[in-house]
């Protein structure tokens, strides 16, 4: 069966024969060759490069983008993880020889990277292109099959990559399916090799638990309250910038952006004012606030205003009519208000004090498992303290969300904020089958190790093993 690689609607057993057209096309080992690979990840990059006027107006359309936030988003990103993949496809094919012990000697033993087979890639709304592609990435250079869910809250971008992407890449490898999340549980209902969401935790949990049904692998690239820690000797004024350029980037609906800013007491006041001129500089040049992506996302960032127990420093408006809120900064909300126990996901950055260390660190701990922790600080014991003593699925050390545009690193979440890792190598990996080899010859095969054993046998054994 040839299968065609964008097929809107399709669920029931129509959704079944497509993903078993993807089964036997796996199975006759046409995606395992380095040509095929680099020339998949060849063809995204293509789509990428061709497509750019196209996928700037679907993200103008879904999210209210301009033209350089939609590059930087979403195009820069995937184009990064495309190069390094391409540059070190043939190393990360390559058997990793192991070391033997002695007891098994003369033997070799090797690590060979198997593509997993037909995995799905569910896809957000918040960077539709880059959080679809990223993962389909390191899932094409491992040699498998994917079946792309891109997310129908991003319609226009979604209906971008089902009509585009198959012009681009092997139609009987790749398969685009759009639809809500119905068809996303009629998916793992199919049984895949291995499935990769980035998303909501909320969300996140319905995916593991539909996956489990198939005994699905899941990759869960989820969210949580990512704090911006400050101690007082840091530079308030590079702090400022550093936290409202990722705060207010996407309208603050990014996974990675600072949720909320604990600043040691002596400083919180002055970093406040910083963080209020700085607002006011970036948007200088926009009018009505920030766009949010629709209206359940509007009213529960609404509510997250109007049930505030803090002070409204800066911003705090809306425009029902436009889905925009102002970027907001409140000062010393109550901890337990909604905007400091849910992640907040839109342009609003609560701002809280602390006195010593120990506070911080017991109040970060205090909640779930944040998927980014960034601290700033001139001193590195103390900076190395909170990045070693607070969990969180990465961190980085004066600056915000930077660790995301480094490859060489593993990127994903800790609990509550994900499972797994992926960028670079480390997706290599994620998406490929860490397959154990051991060789051994004919030569030199005690018959002792074999029964009957004697007594003697016996000693000599426990010694050896």
């Amino acid at each position: 069966m040839t299968t065609s690689a964008t097929v809107s609607p399709l669920s029931g057993s129509d959704l079944a024969s497509h993903v078993d057209a993807l089964r036997g096309y796996f199975a006759a080992g046409r995606t395992r060759s380095y040509e095929w690979r680099r020339s998949q990840l060849e063809g995204l990059k293509r789509f990428l490069t061709e497509r750019e006027p196209e996928i700037v107006a679907a993200l103008k359309s879904d999210l209210g983008r301009d033209d350089f936030e939609a590059w930087f988003g979403d195009i820069a990103p995937p184009m990064g993880d495309i190069e390094v993949a391409l540059k070190g496809l043939k190393s990360w094919m390559r058997p990793q020889h192991r070391r033997v012990p002695l007891t098994q000697l003369p033997a070799k033993a090797r690590i060979q990277y198997e593509p997993l087979g037909v995995v799905l890639v569910i896809g957000p709304w918040n960077y539709p292109v880059n959080l679809s592609l990223g993962p389909m990435v390191p899932a094409l250079a491992a040699g498998n099959c994917v079946v792309l869910k891109p997310s129908e809250v991003a319609p226009a971008t979604s209906r971008l990559m089902a009509e585009h992407l198959p012009t681009y890449l092997d139609r009987e490898a790749v398969l685009v399916v759009e639809g809500d999340g119905a068809i996303t549980q009629e998916l793992l209902a199919q049984g895949f090799d291995h499935a990769f969401f980035t998303g909501g935790t909320e969300i996140g949990r319905k995916i593991m638990a539909g996956a489990a049904a198939t005994l699905t692998p899941v990759t869960l690239e989820l969210g949580g309250k990512s704090p911006a820690i400050v101690t007082a000797d840091s530079d308030l004024e590079v702090v400022a910038r550093r936290i409202a350029w990722v705060k207010l980037m996407n309208s603050g609906q990014t996974c990675i952006a600072p949720d909320y800013v604990l600043a040691e007491a002596p400083i919180k006041d002055e970093l406040v004012q910083r963080l209020q001129s700085t607002i006011r500089e970036f948007t200088a040049q926009e009018n009505g606030g920030k766009r949010i992506v629709n209206e359940r996302q509007f009213s529960r960032l609404v509510g997250y205003l109007e049930q505030t127990k803090g002070t409204v420093v800066e911003g705090g408006s809306w425009t029902s009519a436009d889905l925009a809120i102002s970027p907001t900064l409140i000062v010393d909300p109550d901890p337990g208000e909604p905007a400091m126990a849910e992640e907040i996901f839109g342009p609003i950055l609560p701002v809280m004090s602390f006195s010593d260390v120990d506070q911080v660190i017991s109040f970060v701990n205090g909640r779930s498992k944040p998927l980014g922790l960034y601290v700033f600080g001139r001193d590195s014991r103390v900076t190395n303290r909170l990045v070693e003593e607070i969990p969180a699925g990465g961190a980085v050390i004066n600056h915000c969300a930077i660790h995301y545009l480094m490859p060489s690193l593993p990127f994903g979440g800790v609990g509550a904020s994900g499972m797994g890792v992926y960028h670079g190598e480390w997706g290599f990996q994620t998406f490929s089958h860490r397959k154990p080899v051991a060789v051994k010859g004919f030569g030199l095969d005690l018959k002792m190790t074999y029964p009957p054993y004697t007594e003697s046998t016996k000693r000599l054994m426990r010694k050896l093993f």
